[in-house]
């Protein structure tokens, strides 16, 4: 997915800890934790439970005040701001959760206006607001319903349109599609790409799915026992991840080569520039040799194939470096692996 970086990150997390005491001791939810998100991006933040990334992401808005560190939101740091001024920051950093969180005793538009009542706008001015709002989810025809009557998917339409009604410049998104099926999904992420491009919003995703940061995120950071991994573009991070942590969600059925066949082998990484089915299908035609595919991991990310192939090369050696040629001539990475590999 083609982003262009802002020269000046709108978040940023400077040595973040968070110890949580209790009777039995103290837990260290996180450790150390220093991350830029930049403006106008849509960032990955993905760990296993209980690797801290839902304190992480509460620490952005201090609904979870760091034991240590700074935070600091658009060039201001949060934890040096009175409870009024940090009410203040807070509306400019809309939240929607797994729950949805919505006032079941409210209409859809009344979910939507509450925040615009707490902030003091005019009625006349909120409800226009409100609806305008409904209509940019796509619900501008259920303004009068409950949540009770509505679906799953249209419960977090009405929880993203009532983030937006105080017009934020960031929205975190914590395990936001984690209650919903896949189709319910990609329908909600669409929605988040929509906003994103149509009003500049920086957008956090918090999840423990690959499939969302594939998805939808520019860059993603890998969170492993309450510390950050790895950070990069998600297509950098499919495509040649460097860290155990990484790879364990990158391939989480551990896939691996136990044996290779035959004496040459080779591993191609594809970094979205190609295809992987038509240029295989090209070298067995151009170069007349039979391959064997020993291992394949191979994802679609915003129309582009990443991952990564291991082939069994013919034994006849002029022809396996005539096939290696012809790879490489796609302006593909390919290395020659050995038996011993994994």
């Amino acid at each position: 997915m083609e982003f262009r970086y802002a020269e000046k990150p709108i978040i940023q997390l400077i040595n973040l800890s968070k110890v949580y005491t209790s009777s039995s001791g103290d837990v260290q939810a996180l450790n150390d934790i220093s991350l830029d998100i930049m403006k106008g991006e849509i960032f990955g933040i993905i760990g296993s439970s209980g690797a801290g990334k839902s304190t992480l992401v509460r620490t952005i808005n201090l609904l979870e005040r760091p034991t240590e560190g700074t935070v600091l939101v658009d060039g201001q740091d949060l934890m040096a701001l009175s409870e009024q001024g940090l009410r203040h920051a807070r509306q400019e950093t809309g939240m929607i959760f797994q729950q949805f969180n919505l006032l079941m005793q409210r209409t859809t538009l009344g979910n939507v206006l509450f925040p615009l009542e707490i902030a003091g706008m005019p009625r006349a001015e909120a409800k226009a607001r409100a609806k305008e709002l409904l209509s940019l989810v796509g619900l501008e025809d259920k303004a009068k319903a409950y949540p009770a009557q509505l679906s799953g998917g249209q419960k977090q339409r009405v929880a993203i349109a009532r983030a937006l009604a105080t017009n934020p410049k960031v929205l975190l998104c914590d395990e936001a599609t984690s209650a919903l099926d896949p189709t319910t999904t990609r329908s909600i992420l669409a929605l988040l790409r929509d906003i994103n491009r149509r009003l500049g919003i920086t957008i956090v995703i918090i999840t423990h799915e690959m499939s969302v940061i594939e998805e939808i995120c520019h860059r993603v950071a890998i969170i492993d026992q309450s510390r950050i991994a790895e950070v990069g573009r998600v297509e950098d991070i499919f495509s040649n991840p460097s860290t155990d942590a990484a790879r364990r969600l990158v391939y989480p059925d551990g896939k691996q080569i136990d044996s290779f066949i035959g004496t040459r082998c080779c591993r191609i990484v594809f970094d979205g520039s190609s295809s992987y089915d038509p240029v295989i299908a090209g070298m067995i035609l151009e170069c007349k040799a039979t391959v064997n595919i020993l291992y394949a991991d191979m994802k679609d990310i915003d129309g582009k194939a990443f991952g990564q192939l291991i082939l069994q090369l013919p034994e006849d050696r002029t022809l396996a470096d005539k096939c290696i040629g012809y790879l490489r001539s796609y302006g593909l990475s390919v290395e020659e692996v050995s038996r011993d590999v994994v």
